[in-house]
């Protein structure tokens, strides 16, 4: 099985190179003391190489391409209460004006349609590329977020009425898995499945026959 293989610690070396463009990206979870829940990204683009095109780098090492941060306060319904923006470095001035765009994303619900609502407000040159890109890994550590807070309060966890949303979204949370069979069994085609095989004892044909 595929699970019984044991996983590197790391990636395998790779041939000679030289970095061109390094982008990381970082997203952080907090309780707030009103109650509230910030989750903070920030984006970060740096070219170690001389000036292309566009004039990144002017000739500088490790030039800032992108400097960018985007802020989201949300309640335990997971409705945004408020957005905070912030472009310290950006490769063209025009870039900053569209900053208050993101504040018509107060009011929205990060759930079903977030991305929906996320092209109508801040799509196509309604927003920024680059912020808008945060926004998809911000709705996940808002989740993992409220679950942390909720795990630290004591909250028992209770079986789900309908079917999580992340089932069947990766190998490990396949339906048709272990992981999903051992945590929520009741949502399981292997369990279903299994259940649906006849013992030995009501499978006529499987019974002994008498000598």
């Amino acid at each position: 099985m595929q699970d019984d293989l044991p996983a590197p610690a790391q990636l395998p070396p790779s041939a000679p190179r030289e970095p061109l463009h390094v982008r990381q990206i970082r997203c952080e979870g907090f309780r707030r003391g009103d109650g509230l829940f910030d989750v903070e990204a920030h984006l970060l683009d740096t070219r170690p190489a001389a000036a292309d095109r566009y004039g990144y780098g002017n000739g500088q090492a490790d030039r800032i391409v992108h400097d960018m941060w985007l802020r989201l306060t949300v309640g335990l319904d997971f409705t945004i209460r408020n957005v905070e923006a912030a472009m310290p470095g950006t490769p063209f001035d025009v870039c900053p004006h569209v900053l208050d765009a993101f504040k018509t994303l107060v009011g929205v619900t990060i759930g079903k349609g977030w991305r929906r609502e996320v092209d109508a407000r801040v799509g196509g040159v309604l927003g920024c590329t680059h912020l808008r890109e945060l926004l998809a890994p911000m709705a996940t550590v808002c989740y993992q977020t409220m679950g942390v807070w909720k795990k630290n309060q004591g909250t028992p966890a209770s079986a789900p009425a309908s079917r999580p949303h992340f089932l069947d979204g990766c190998k490990t949370w396949a339906t048709d898995g272990e992981v999903v069979a051992r945590l929520y069994p009741q949502f399981s085609t292997a369990r279903q499945d299994a259940d649906a095989q006849p013992s030995a004892a009501s499978d006529p044909a499987r019974r002994r026959r008498p000598r």
